[in-house]
């Protein structure tokens, strides 16, 4: 996958060496020089496959190297065949502290007897038994005497010798110089320099050797973990060393204190170059079985993937110590070795595994993993002076935490940090991530690969930001419209979980962030998502996420920003970070009151004028349209409108202010100051505010917008004149796209103004015109209708009108009339229409059916005094087969508690023209009660229709067997790719599934069976009687022989016989859904080119039993149910019955043979109600 590709840029992490520096060589040095031109320090990573278990086939010059599970037993086998040390002989850890001191007596006593009877084959400790000198390396890098304390009382001078491979602890000069020739021999005292002493601590299990008589021990450099400065407080300079042994995992520290500072510099450098110099000669990776036991850990986090799986061994250190505390204090007790390892999208400390911590050393205590996200990470702090380092960590709403390492791979783990951040935030200018790094290292950032995600990899910041701030990315929908005005436009849509259907705080934080920087949309649109969570409430612990600055690096010195509300600073961060944007919906986001009295002197606003208007008064955001419907405005936020308005230089589109509660003060302010933005205004929508107006303020406020292309001017209060509304005038000179006055009462003059201006060519680019409630006249609609007569243009209008819910049965006949002439335009909607006579529904559809221009037709939620008849059904039929326009209708009609509109029964009958139609691609027809027999209308239809394209049939009272019917419908129409899911049908039947068990539970045992109508008795027995009377355990369920059978039920249920029913019939549904939807995938990619996906649908069910039956579905689903947890109740009621067959008599049971005759009953009568509605 392309995700898969593109995260091998997370694979990390080789940096140049081309900063590091030699320590105590010349700059020049030609041999160190190519050294580090080709060589790395050995990280997660290895150099060569020759010398790596864990590399790849990837050249060594390659800057990014994934890191891979390898099989290598070079490490085990060396550890099991490795001697171990007297201190580890012993199992588990002393049992107080004091234990661990009498090690530390155990080995100074040892160190200062020589330990050359203890033998080992350690890389970490080199010992000898014959004269061998050991090998410690080639080249001498530094050596000193220092004073140190071998244990808690005693103090002794020693002498260390860093080389190119070791460090090397010798009791005094004269072994150093035993071993080393360049090591000059011990003459007298030691002169000029000063002591130190070093604090042995942590190097309970350090093992010695004896090399003429000398004890000493000496350190690969390759098991250093890390070489860091212990600010304790103390009157001295101190330098902590800790190291882990790679074959045994036995962690070590010394502790070097010296009063020198630059002595104390110079053995710190020494160090750690010699380290890096090490590493870079001769890497070492991980070994397989630590990769491996790091990998399960991510996996358990949902957090590996091989690409971005990078890991580090590191030391956790604690803070400052005590000034008060001594070298005998143990001060090692609290830092720990572990593995930081990035994943995908988080950080992990991992500690090593159980079966390496079977010491007494406390490096390696007890911990538990812990992760925080990449994305809340803030600070990354690493010193230029040592290997210590921190990373900070901040959730929002919460305080900071910070981590305290060190690493002798500290650069990697910066430049790795970097670059995980980086490529989680691809677009990102200014991170919030405050980055301190020596001055050598701003220089290697790794380079982040470009990539092939759409949207500039949004999903993939969106899931970093959600994992961060530990919320479910699944619950977060959103869709992107292409065909649209300002497109690319992102639109966010309500929770996936039908449990909770707002977003939480954290959700609505991790959106937004993640669409910052993001040049993909120039549209945003949070319309109806609730930001309430965010209008009241502040981050007090931090201010990462503030924007501070444009994109463009521009400081924006807004006062107080930082005790700004979160919805504040996410939409302005929102506004200025992002270059392309140009539009933002917040329509109905906010849920606030009209205030009254001292509450609207209190009241801050809603937050989002606060945010936009003075980023547009500035200049610092292209954000241009802006819609507000559904906010309650204040008038703290008609001042900001007012103060960004009055600006010509704010440039504004659009300002869209419908149902924000303005009064006529307010909306006079608005209007005066948008008339400052004429020259740019492409919309205004005034709609549903409390403002009254009056033609002539109307005229004079619009007459200026000269370019205006959308006017909403829908429920508005307007004082009573016989002036229109708008004037024939001013509609003459705009050339509108949309105009909306629905629910604005319109009069004649109203009438006659908008009749003229969709004659004139100023209408050509008009595509919504909405009249919807506005108390208009058949005659009326047909002056508007008539204005479009196609015979004026070439083709028909490409325009939608909208005459729903007017009084069109007044003078009908001129309207049936304009609709017969072909006068309508594309797409015609007369939704809720109210007929008290039958007969002129009947002639509107004729009109339709020879109408010629219509294409989309809505007559949905219509009103007849009674079903629609037969003559009514038949003209409807023939609407379906004789019309070869229309391509989309909608019959739907409504439900509510307080009237239904419905066609009725004779519906089934129109259905059936569809049969002959050749252009219709949508059918809409829900909450007509269709049931089993216009499920089986629909089947016969697709069975044979190849154009229709979708099919919109929820709440039709759609039972199990009729959906069954529908689907198999789809066996073979190849063109069909949408059919409603019936999820509203699904909860209609199991509620009525409820309503017959309570039904069976609640009543009497004397009568069960009498008190129900027909139709619910043979739905009862249909659905649980057939189910309880299969065989159970070779067994039939016989009531008992002395219950009268006049007043005993026919049957008695169980809770068993319950839960087998509802589990069958949910079954049963799950079933057929999936069928469909195989089916709706075949035909997708049919239609667009694409083979099918996996095996062919009836393939998939491999017994011919396991398709559900067409005629009585729901019984055999429910039937084919055994249950096997019920036992008889009582003797069988028996009797001898002769066999006319043979003459010989038979016993049979009475109980049994009247069950079969019921049920062939009931049977009977099902299948007689199912063959009368078919």
């Amino acid at each position: 996958m392309s995700d898969r590709r593109r995260r091998k840029s997370l694979t990390i992490f080789r940096p140049d060496v081309s900063a590091l520096t030699p320590i105590n060589e010349p700059p020049d040095s030609a041999p160190v020089g190519g050294l580090l031109k080709k060589r790395r320090p050995a990280t997660f990573l290895s150099s060569s496959p020759s010398s790596s278990p864990t590399s790849l086939d990837m050249p060594p010059s390659s800057p990014l190297t994934p890191l891979k599970r390898t099989d290598s037993q070079s490490s085990l086998n060396r550890l099991l065949h490795k001697s171990r040390p007297k201190s580890l002989q012993k199992s588990g850890r002393p049992s107080s502290i004091f234990g661990s001191i009498r090690n530390s007596f155990h080995s100074t006593y040892e160190d200062e007897n020589g330990l050359a009877r203890t033998t080992s084959k350690s890389d970490s400790v080199h010992s000898t038994i014959s004269n061998t000198p050991p090998n410690y390396g080639t080249t001498v890098l530094h050596h000193g005497e220092i004073q140190t304390t071998g244990g808690i009382l005693r103090k002794k001078s020693q002498y260390f010798v860093l080389t190119d491979t070791h460090l090397v602890r010798f009791k005094s000069q004269g072994g150093a110089s035993d071993i080393f020739p360049n090591v000059p021999p011990s003459i007298g005292k030691a002169s000029g320099m000063r002591h130190s002493r070093m604090s042995s601590s942590g190097s309970l299990h350090e093992l010695h050797t004896t090399s003429s008589g000398e004890s000493h021990h000496a350190i690969p450099l390759h098991d250093i973990i890390a070489v860091w400065r212990l600010d304790d407080g103390k009157p001295y300079f101190s330098i902590e060393i800790n190291y882990m042994d790679d074959e045994t995992n036995i962690p070590g520290a010394i502790t070097l204190q010296l009063h020198d500072p630059l002595e104390n510099n110079v053995w710190t450098s020494s160090i750690r170059g010699a380290v890096t110099k090490a590493r870079l000669a001769d890497p070492k990776p991980f070994p397989k079985h630590l990769i491996d036991y790091t990998a399960r850990v991510l996996e358990q986090e949902n957090d590996y993937d091989p690409s971005s799986f990078t890991m580090f061994k590191v030391l956790q250190r604690t803070g400052r110590s005590s000034a008060k505390s001594s070298s005998e204090d143990l001060t090692n007790v609290h830092c720990t070795v572990c593995i930081l390892v990035f994943g995908a999208f988080k950080v992990h400390l991992v500690p090593f595994p159980k079966s390496l911590r079977n010491t007494s050393s406390s490096l390696l205590s007890e911990m538990k993993p812990f992760s925080f996200g990449t994305m809340i990470l803030t600070d990354l702090k690493v010193h230029d002076a040592d290997d210590a380092f921190s990373i900070s960590f901040r959730m929002p709403f919460r305080p900071i935490t910070t981590l305290f390492l060190a690493s002798s791979l500290v650069n990697d783990i910066a430049l790795t940090t970097r670059h995980a951040t980086e490529f989680l935030r691809p677009n990102w200018a200014e991170a919030p991530l405050t980055w301190t790094v020596p001055s050598s290292l701003e220089d290697n950032v790794w380079p982040i690969l470009p990539s092939q995600e759409p949207y500039q990899g949004y999903d993939r910041t969106l899931t970093a930001y959600c994992l961060a701030y530990d919320v479910d990315p699944s619950r977060i929908r959103y869709e992107v419209l292409e065909e649209c005005e300002d497109a690319p436009v992102f639109e966010l849509c309500p929770p996936a979980d039908t449990a909770r259907t707002r977003y939480t705080a954290l959700e609505l934080l991790a959106i937004m962030r993640s669409l910052r920087y993001n040049e993909s949309f120039l549209t945003l649109s949070f319309r109806n998502i609730s930001l309430d969570i965010l209008h009241n409430i502040r981050d007090r612990y931090g201010n990462d996420h503030v924007p501070w600055t444009t994109k463009s690096g521009v400081p924006m010195k807004i006062p107080d920003e930082e005790n700004a509300t979160m919805l504040v600073q996410e939409v302005r961060a929102l506004a200025v970070k992002c270059r392309r944007l140009r539009r933002l919906d917040f329509s109905y986001c906010l849920t606030r009151k009209l205030q009254e009295g001292d509450q609207i002197v209190q009241d801050p606003g809603c937050g989002i004028c606060e945010a936009l208007f003075p980023l547009c008064a500035k200049q610092w955001t292209n954000v241009d349209w802006i819609s507000l419907n559904g906010i309650v405005l204040t008038d703290v936020d008609v001042d900001y409108i007012f103060s960004a308005a009055i600006d010509k230089s704010c440039h504004f589109r659009a300002l869209d202010v419908g149902y924000c509660g303005l009064v006529d003060r307010s909306m006079n302010t608005l209007l005066q100051a948008l008339s400052y933005q004429a020259a740019t205004m492409e919309s205004i929508d005034l709609s549903g505010n409390l403002a009254r107006h009056e033609p002539k303020e109307i005229e004079e406020h619009f007459r200026q917008f000269e370019f205006i292309r959308k006017v909403n001017l829908s429920n508005i209060s307007r004082v009573s004149s016989p002036e229109p509304l708008i004037s024939t005038e001013m509609l003459l000179s705009w050339k509108l796209v949309e105009l909306r006055l629905s629910r604005t009462a319109l009069n004649e003059k109203s009438v006659e103004a908008l009749t003229i201006y969709l004659v004139s060519d100023m209408s050509e680019y008009l595509r919504l015109l909405d009249l919807s409630q506005c108390r208009l006249s058949s005659r009326e609609a047909a002056m508007l209708l008539n204005a479009l007569d196609v015979s004026r243009f070439e083709k028909s209008r490409n325009m939608h009108i909208n005459l729903s819910d007017n009084h069109l049965e007044q003078h009908h006949d001129a309207l049936v009339d304009a609709i017969g002439r072909s006068c309508s335009p594309v797409r015609v909607t007369m939704q809720m229409m109210e007929y008290k006579r039958e007969n002129n529904f009947q002639r509107l559809i004729k009109a339709f059916s020879k109408n010629t221009t219509t294409q989309v037709l809505d007559i949905s939620k219509l009103s007849l005094p009674t079903d629609a008849g037969d003559d009514t059904c038949e003209i409807l039929h023939q609407l379906f087969t004789q019309n070869n326009t229309l391509k989309e209708i909608d019959i739907s009609g409504e439900h509510t508690h307080i009237e239904a509109a419905q066609y009725g029964n004779g519906l089934n009958h129109a259905l059936a023209g569809l049969k002959r139609n050749k252009t219709l691609r949508v059918l809409r027809v829900e909450h007509q009660k269709l049931g089993l027999q216009g499920a089986s209308t629909l089947a016969s239809v697709l069975e044979v229709n190849d154009t229709l394209q979708e099919i919109h049939c929820e709440n039709n009272e759609i039972n199990l067997q009729a959906f069954t019917v529908l689907v198999n419908s789809l066996e073979h129409n190849k063109t069909l790719l949408y059919l409603s899911s019936m999820v509203m049908d699904r909860a209609w039947t199991q509620n009525k599934v409820d309503r017959e068990i309570v039904n069976i539970r609640d009543t009497p045992s004397t009568s069960p069976v009498t008190r129900m109508s027909s139709s619910t008795k043979a739905t009862v027995n249909r659905t649980l009687g057939r189910t309880i009377g299969k065989t159970i355990g070779g067994q039939r369920s016989i009531p008992p022989r002395n219950v009268d059978k006049r007043h005993s039920p026919r049957h008695s249920y169980t809770e068993s016989d319950i839960k087998a029913a509802v589990g069958s019939l949910s079954q049963n549904w799950d079933r057929e859904l999936a069928r469909l939807q195989s089916y709706l995938q075949r035909n997708y990619n049919l239609a667009h080119g694409l083979p099918p996906e996996g095996a062919p649908v009836e393939q998939r069910w491999l017994e011919a039993d396991d398709r559900p039956e067409t005629s009585e579905s729901l019984a055999t689903a429910v039937r084919g149910y055994r249950i096997d947890d019920r036992t008889p109740t009582g003797e069988p009621n028996r009797q001898l019955q002769v066999d006319h067959n043979d003459g010989k008599a038979m016993e049979v049971s009475v109980e049994e043979k009247e069950t079969k005759v019921e049920d062939q009953a009931y049977e009977s009568e099902g299948d007689a109600l199912e063959m009368g509605k078919l």
